[in-house]
């Protein structure tokens, strides 16, 4: 049976889509191994995996590639969000699919591997139910109880976009869920326009967080940002906080926006989503 192979290169994942013959189903899976949603789409790849012999050449091929460690190839499938499934079959790509919807992502693949699903050994009652991730409402101003996470001014150098960069408070191992909870209720509002990412502006630490920071620059938009590989209470509790498993985060007056995908949505939607946070340039006079 067939299973699912972890590309950890960009030469090894070249390599191997140059390897298939021009017929076979590559079945191209981006996850993050801290997101709870791609652990869920590991378990129905491999279920799915298993139902289908392995042949030489390969008729179907799961390969799996860490969004985040290789921001090349997740930026080349237009991967904003994961878990992110993409199927391609001699270079080109037939179908994506982003979330952890067990039935849809079964049915894409049986559909372009042509194999009813009465053939596979994995049916819709062996394969694990998607785990949802969308945001919960706002936490109420009252249940404040901290002082607000303080700001730091950005270096003179630093682009106008970037406003400020909350400082990490201190945090005590013994910090209560109550308190780390209040703690973030006051990060998210730090500045009118708050980003949780991974890295700083100037230094990204993965792809999303770099296209996010783009994408604010693009816009002129005055924001702070928190860098949650310094806090890892707050890279864990944001998560449940937010109830939005993961990062990048866009925060817009306490409230989440949502990660890459949702802000790249709500500008097409709206071009002028942002414009209210944006730097006042002066006009030049003659």
């Amino acid at each position: 049976m067939s299973t699912l192979q972890d590309i950890t290169s960009e030469s090894e994942f070249a390599q191997h889509l140059s390897s298939l013959h021009p017929s076979a189903l590559l079945v191209l899976s981006f996850h993050t191994p801290w997101a709870a949603p791609c652990t869920q789409m590991r378990t129905i790849l491999s279920t799915l995996a298993a139902g289908y012999p392995v042949t030489s050449p390969p008729t179907v091929s799961f390969v799996s590639v860490n969004a985040e460690e290789l921001p090349d190839i997740s930026e080349e499938y237009d991967v904003t969000a994961v878990p992110f499934l993409v199927l391609i079959r001699d270079k080109k790509v037939l179908e994506s699919i982003s979330g952890s919807d067990a039935v849809k992502v079964r049915d894409a693949i049986e559909r372009h591997a042509g194999k009813t699903s009465s053939s596979v050994p994995g049916s819709k009652s062996t394969i694990p139910p998607a785990l949802s991730a969308t945001p919960r409402e706002p936490v109420a101003s009252g249940a404040v109880t901290e002082t607000p996470a303080s700001a730091g001014t950005a270096p003179a150098n630093a682009p106008p976009s970037v406003a400020a960069a909350a400082a990490a408070p201190a945090t005590s191992a013994e910090e209560t869920k109550e308190a780390l909870f209040a703690r973030l209720a006051e990060l998210v509002k730090a500045a009118p326009v708050m980003l949780f990412m991974k890295g700083t502006p100037s230094e990204p630490q993965c792809g999303f967080s770099r296209q996010l920071v783009g994408i604010l620059r693009e816009n002129g938009v005055k924001y702070g940002f928190f860098n949650i590989l310094a806090d890892e209470d707050v890279r864990q509790g944001l998560k449940e906080f937010a109830d939005w498993p993961t990062f990048p985060q866009l925060w817009v007056q306490g409230e989440l926006v949502g990660g890459l995908d949702i802000v790249k949505e709500e500008l097409s939607a709206d071009p002028d989503f942002l414009k209210a946070y944006a730097v006042q340039r002066p006009t030049a006079t003659a």
